[in-house]
């Protein structure tokens, strides 16, 4: 996400470039009024559902709530974010890229005229206060807001200024928001600590994309967790994953090709990622990505400056 101040704390201020790596040739109105479910509450319905069965002991009622709840839960999963269930996590990608089109500088994915793809961008403190309303006439449809981050070197965990701002707005807004936080976890332990630290953030919140873990390696700034090995890259990035997917949300994992690449990929197969690259027609990373974050420059009503620009994936091959 790459601008180094896009992951300042209050303890760290560190220049600005959304993480100061170069991507370039490398490689983030209420759903109840929508008629969504918030991912984060399907659990608890369930739950309840099952405990009231139980008590009347009646087994034909909890066979049929499963099933509904099961056939429900699925197609609201699909509706919202139609390839994050693990059917082509891990998979190669087959994306047809002929279908990919730009106009006035956003990408757009269209299969036989019928648009395939969803307009979002990613924030954070870095961008300061954001009209909402405005990014969404402007055709946003969904926004990744940063928790937080964990400092560079001092490992202290730091909440976004403008996160709580950002996640209400936005999805009073009628986008569909999704957070990240930018980890510099060195253990697993840290990394179930920072998982905890977003879960406890997201708590009440119409959170109906993904929670994606960004661990990145800056160009020009030292981290602690610079020097990870590949190994326990892998070890952090599924703990924080398995932490976000037992409290009811999607995990995601972010990065360029060069940061998935730290990674054993096989061995986090089932999470999908949201791949960054810049400067290039169309993405070049061979294994399947639910999102591309295809810029960190740019314009969008509302927000003041530069921001980066994704594009989701509906659809891949006809």
């Amino acid at each position: 996400m790459l601008k180094h101040s896009r992951h300042n704390s209050q303890e760290e201020r560190y220049s600005s470039a959304r993480h100061g790596f170069d991507v370039g040739d490398q490689m983030p109105n209420s759903t109840h009024a929508r008629g969504e479910t918030p991912l984060r509450t399907r659990g608890k319905g369930f739950a309840h559902a099952i405990e009231n069965a139980t008590r009347t002991n009646s087994f034909a009622l909890v066979v049929f709530i499963i099933l509904v709840v099961g056939l429900v839960g699925v197609g609201i999963h699909a509706a919202l974010f139609p390839k994050e269930a693990g059917d082509k996590a891990g998979s190669s990608s087959t994306y047809n890229w002929d279908y990919l089109k730009k106009d006035n500088g956003r990408f757009y994915y269209s299969i036989e005229g019928k648009a395939e793809s969803r307009t979002g961008v990613d924030v954070s403190e870095h961008q300061g206060y954001i009209n909402w309303d405005a990014v969404a006439k402007d055709g946003i449809s969904f926004a990744f807001v940063r928790v937080g981050n964990r400092g560079l070197t001092t490992g202290k965990l730091s909440q976004d200024e403008y996160f709580e701002y950002n996640a209400k707005a936005a999805d009073q807004a009628g986008l569909k928001v999704g957070a990240y936080f930018f980890s510099q976890a060195t253990t697993e332990e840290e990394a179930r600590e920072e998982a905890d630290f977003v879960i406890e953030r997201l708590q009440g919140r119409n959170i109906t994309y993904p929670v994606a873990y960004d661990h990145e390696r800056l160009a020009d700034t030292p981290g602690r967790a610079d020097d990870l090995s590949p190994e326990q890259m892998t070890k952090n990035a599924a703990a924080f994953c398995a932490r976000i997917q037992e409290a009811g949300y999607t995990p995601m994992i972010y990065g360029s090709m060069k940061d998935l690449l730290r990674y054993n990929l096989p061995d986090l197969a089932h999470y999908n990622i949201w791949l960054a690259q810049y400067n290039v027609n169309a993405p070049t990373f061979n294994q399947y990505f639910s999102i591309w974050q295809y810029s960190n420059t740019g314009s969008v009503s509302g927000i003041d400056g530069n921001v980066d620009m994704n594009i989701q994936f509906l659809a891949e091959e006809r």
